[in-house]
């Protein structure tokens, strides 16, 4: 058994890693400010703290605890809301970081994973990106992301093994179906559930690479230990490309709602479009089944109908 601090688990992606490592016996103390998350969601047995990663106070609650790895999770995860403040976007994902890299260097922790974005390599409006591309962030979210691993490279001096996933657009069962600055499938499937008619913002042929989060809990438990992730920057997605307009067809047959679509300006800091080259993933992390966007959107339409 192991005894891991995880991030955010009252959020999204963070409750989904933390139960699954409560399932594997492991010892799971989370914190989380619960801006965006919710109590609820954090799973049974999990040993939580109530307050802001980016406060050094909190960490004086972790005194004396031996920990075998940081899952760093949390965060504000909106590029269009980090336009609405950037000073909080920076304290959420940057100065938040780095209080967890100096805890990782006080308590002599070796090892600190990241949840990263494929936001950070900005307009290049191409697919099968690679981690060796260039990064140029477009957003005030990505600038934080992209700091972090900057900030993460400079603690590997400290002994501390760190890996950055770059993740790419999560969606699944447990998402925030009310935050519509986030999430590209969640916004658009909240609106075909509630909303008279569906807001695009931006072109229809804009494209993502959608992956299902059973898909991105399996890499980050597959990275932990895995020493051949140590001090990598690793991409994770499916590669595959799927558009605006084809997400949409595939949500109003699978609800069986035809609703009108209206388009408008894109948000700022949009990217057109990216999906990822997954070749280091698969040779890191090994290659598993992944789910398939329409079963994996039909789970998440399944969870919430």
């Amino acid at each position: 058994m192991a005894n891991y601090l995880v991030t955010g688990s009252a959020g999204f992606v963070g409750s989904s890693i933390s139960k699954r490592l409560v399932e594997q016996g492991h010892n799971v103390i989370s914190i989380d400010n619960l801006s965006t998350g919710y109590l609820e969601n954090i799973p049974e047995g999990v040993n939580s703290i109530i307050g802001n990663c980016a406060d050094p106070e909190i960490y004086k609650q972790l005194r004396g605890v031996n920990l075998d790895a940081i899952l760093h999770i949390a965060g504000q995860s909106s590029g269009e809301i980090s336009f609405d403040n950037p000073i909080n976007d920076i304290q959420a994902n940057t100065e938040s970081t780095l209080l967890l890299l100096d805890l990782c260097r006080k308590s002599n922790c070796e090892r600190f994973l990241y949840a990263s974005s494929m936001s950070i390599y900005g307009e290049l409006n191409k697919t099968r990106v690679k981690e060796t591309n260039k990064t140029k962030p477009k957003s005030f979210y990505a600038v934080g992301k992209l700091a972090s691993e900057y900030y993460m490279d400079i603690y590997k001096d400290f002994g501390i093994n760190t890996t950055s996933l770059r993740l790419f657009n999560i969606y699944g069962p447990g998402q925030n179906m009310i935050n519509l600055k986030q999430g590209m499938l969640s916004i658009y499937l909240a609106q075909y559930l509630h909303h008279d008619k569906v807001l695009v913002k931006g072109s229809g042929k804009r494209f993502r690479d959608f992956i299902f989060i059973d898909d991105v809990v399996e890499s980050f438990i597959r990275a932990i230990n895995n020493k051949a992730s140590f001090n990598k920057k690793i991409n994770i997605g499916t590669g595959k490309k799927t558009t605006v307009d084809s997400l949409l067809q595939k949500i109003s047959q699978i609800l069986e709602i035809n609703k009108e679509v209206s388009f408008g300006e894109s948000t700022p800091g949009d990217l057109f479009g990216i999906t990822a080259n997954i070749d280091l993933m698969n040779k890191i992390l090994g290659k598993w089944h992944h789910t398939s966007l329409d079963k994996g959107l039909k789970k998440m339409i399944d969870s919430l109908v």
